[in-house]
């Protein structure tokens, strides 16, 4: 493995969770589709233009979920890259929208800036020294100077740092230092969502999966191929891996890791270009072939969902 491939959160209402990630954070909607093991809500993939692995940020959200605890077990912070120098301008730009906590803080020599989306999942913004080297959404509304350019890392937040640390140096993210608390893993490569960062939080309470929380995070299998020799070596491990499940843009396995976190293993093919062309990417309601006879009712259980509001950027982006 050499990354993050997605991260999948809950959230609560899908418009303006629509509004706030593909309309103040600048992500492009690359897929509408449903959950396909709960297909009364939908699950929205948010990512850049044609949602590459390391860019992409999904959600379930339920209207009338409640809120989440963020804990132990959890993933807990969800970081994309944005060029040196943006993080002002990010303030300004999301202030009034979302909250953003305080100014921005130094960690590993980067300048990091932590906010909360309408739900309250709990993000940041690094400013890392490779992002402006990563392509950006040419033609999405933030300009390509101060773009996200994919994850950065995820936070795991754990009791222990060991048995997770073991897991991780299997899955090609060695020790890459330490402040505090904080212990954090990268795999090779300068492409997005290469780190891991492991916070130790041994009187920690545990985290409550729902809205404005982390559900799962997936790595990447480059292939059909290579996720099943994972899922052997995995196994092998003693980890507890489900049968490889069909998730139509990609091949997917889970497992939870020694700390609680539920893992996948994602394959990089076929994408999201599957069911679409690029230009058309997240505009309709795809549904896998098997759920195609439902789409009557499916379609009138949905809330539904419209391009960002121009309400949600008034004011943003001086």
């Amino acid at each position: 493995m050499w990354g993050i491939h997605h991260v999948t959160a809950m959230a609560g209402d899908p418009q303006k969770n629509l509004d706030f990630y593909a309309g103040a954070l600048g992500l492009r909607l690359v897929k509408r589709t449903v959950n396909f093991d709960d297909p009364g809500t939908y699950h929205l993939y948010y990512g850049d233009e044609t949602g590459r692995p390391g860019t992409i940020l999904t959600f379930f959200p339920w209207p009338l979920a409640k809120r989440g605890r963020r804990g132990t077990g959890q993933a807990t912070v969800t970081a994309f890259s944005v060029p040196e120098g943006s993080l002002d301008w990010w303030r300004r730009r999301l202030e009034g929208l979302v909250a953003v906590e305080g100014g921005t803080v130094r960690r590993f020599d980067e300048e990091v800036l932590t906010l909360l989306d309408p739900d309250g999942l709990k993000l940041e913004l690094v400013a890392h020294p490779g992002a402006a080297e990563l392509p950006p959404w040419a033609d999405g509304p933030v300009d390509e100077a101060r773009a996200l350019r994919g994850f950065h890392s995820v936070t795991l937040r754990e009791t222990r740092v060991g048995p997770t640390a073991g897991l991780l140096e299997e899955m090609g993210f060695g020790a890459a230092g330490e402040s505090g608390r904080r212990h954090r893993f990268a795999a090779e490569g300068d492409g997005p969502g290469v780190v891991v960062d492991v916070v130790v939080d041994p009187e920690g309470e545990r985290g409550r999966i729902s809205a404005g929380t982390v559900h799962h995070v997936a790595f990447r299998a480059a292939d059909d191929a290579d996720q099943v020799a994972w899922r052997e070596r995995l196994v092998a491990l003693g980890m507890e891996v489900t049968p490889v499940l069909d998730r139509q843009y990609f091949h997917s396995i889970y497992f939870r890791e020694p700390g609680g976190v539920l893992f996948e293993v994602a394959t990089d093919p076929p994408g999201f270009t599957l069911d679409e062309e690029v230009a058309e990417l997240g505009d309709g309601l795809k549904l896998p072939p098997w759920l195609e006879a439902q789409r009557q009712r499916i379609e009138g259980a949905l809330p539904p969902i419209e391009a960002p509001l121009a309400s949600s950027l008034q004011g943003v982006g001086r």
